[in-house]
């Protein structure tokens, strides 16, 4: 689980309804209308569908699970075991490789590790394996693209909605209940910021950090594995490697080295 995630949204929630209480708590039910929800989720809903397959948008739920259910990939572990397979194929040969498969949990270091062994040139490797990042990159963006133009479409929807309240708000004009009309015409901007900017924009920032995260990982595979088909010894592989992790995330013995 995503601590950082799940503390974002309740403490960022309850800031939000904190603020509507320190008055009286009896305030926040000023703060509900079934008008304004409607206009700003099926309104955003709505655009949605217009702008994506219908298909694609299922998508959206594993995207909002995955902001708060995910696995950051470890740089370290991923050099770790590049190293220790590169000190295999150096002591016992490349196609030694085959007896350590079953050590490799990762799907993509597997593949790579795979076409390694069957023997095709590095170049091969290379290419098939920054083709599948650059297709897991394409799709985790467009997937980012559909949360981010949720957070797009609900405050404009917001004022939209505001705007409907002002031209009802205008057609029965009374001084004496304007005040209240007015809160309640704002009401629905309010909805759409707070979901744009609490909610889905966040979203999406955090699965675009999930994405770079992979790739570079994914990267640190591509390069080790070149590296180790090239026949070059494990402590340099090592030291290649660990330039892709930032210096204050690095042990100790290896930031005194690169």
């Amino acid at each position: 689980m995503d601590r950082a995630s799940v503390i974002g949204f309740v403490f960022g929630s309850l800031v939000i309804t904190l603020s509507v209480m320190v008055n009286g708590a009896n305030r926040i039910f000023m703060f509900y209308d079934t008008a304004s929800v409607l206009i700003v989720c099926g309104g955003a809903s709505a655009s949605m569908l217009i702008s994506y397959p219908f298909s694609d948008l299922l998508v959206l739920g594993t995207c909002f699970k995955k902001t708060i259910f995910n696995h950051k990939e470890d740089p370290m572990e991923a050099i770790t075991l590049i190293v220790s397979l590169a000190d295999t194929a150096r002591r016992e040969g490349l196609l030694s490789l085959e007896n350590r498969m079953q050590d490799i949990e990762d799907p993509f270091i597997a593949g790579g590790i795979r076409m390694a062994i069957d023997g095709l040139a590095p170049e091969i490797v290379e290419a098939v394996m920054n083709t599948e990042i650059d297709a897991v990159n394409a799709r985790h963006l467009y997937n980012r693209s559909l949360v981010a133009n949720f957070g797009k479409y609900a405050p404009a929807f917001g004022m939209i909605g505001t705007l409907i309240g002002l031209v009802l708000m205008m057609a029965d004009f009374d001084p004496e209940s304007i005040g209240k009309a007015m809160a309640v015409c704002l009401l629905t901007t309010l909805y759409g910021s707070i979901l744009s900017n609490l909610y889905f924009l966040p979203m999406a920032d955090k699965l675009g950090f999930l994405n770079d995260f992979e790739i570079r990982t994914k990267e640190i595979a591509v390069k080790g594995i070149v590296s180790i088909q090239a026949g070059e010894n494990p402590r340099v592989i090592k030291q290649k490697l660990m330039t892709y992790v930032p210096p204050t995330q690095r042990p100790e013995e290896d930031e005194d080295n690169i």
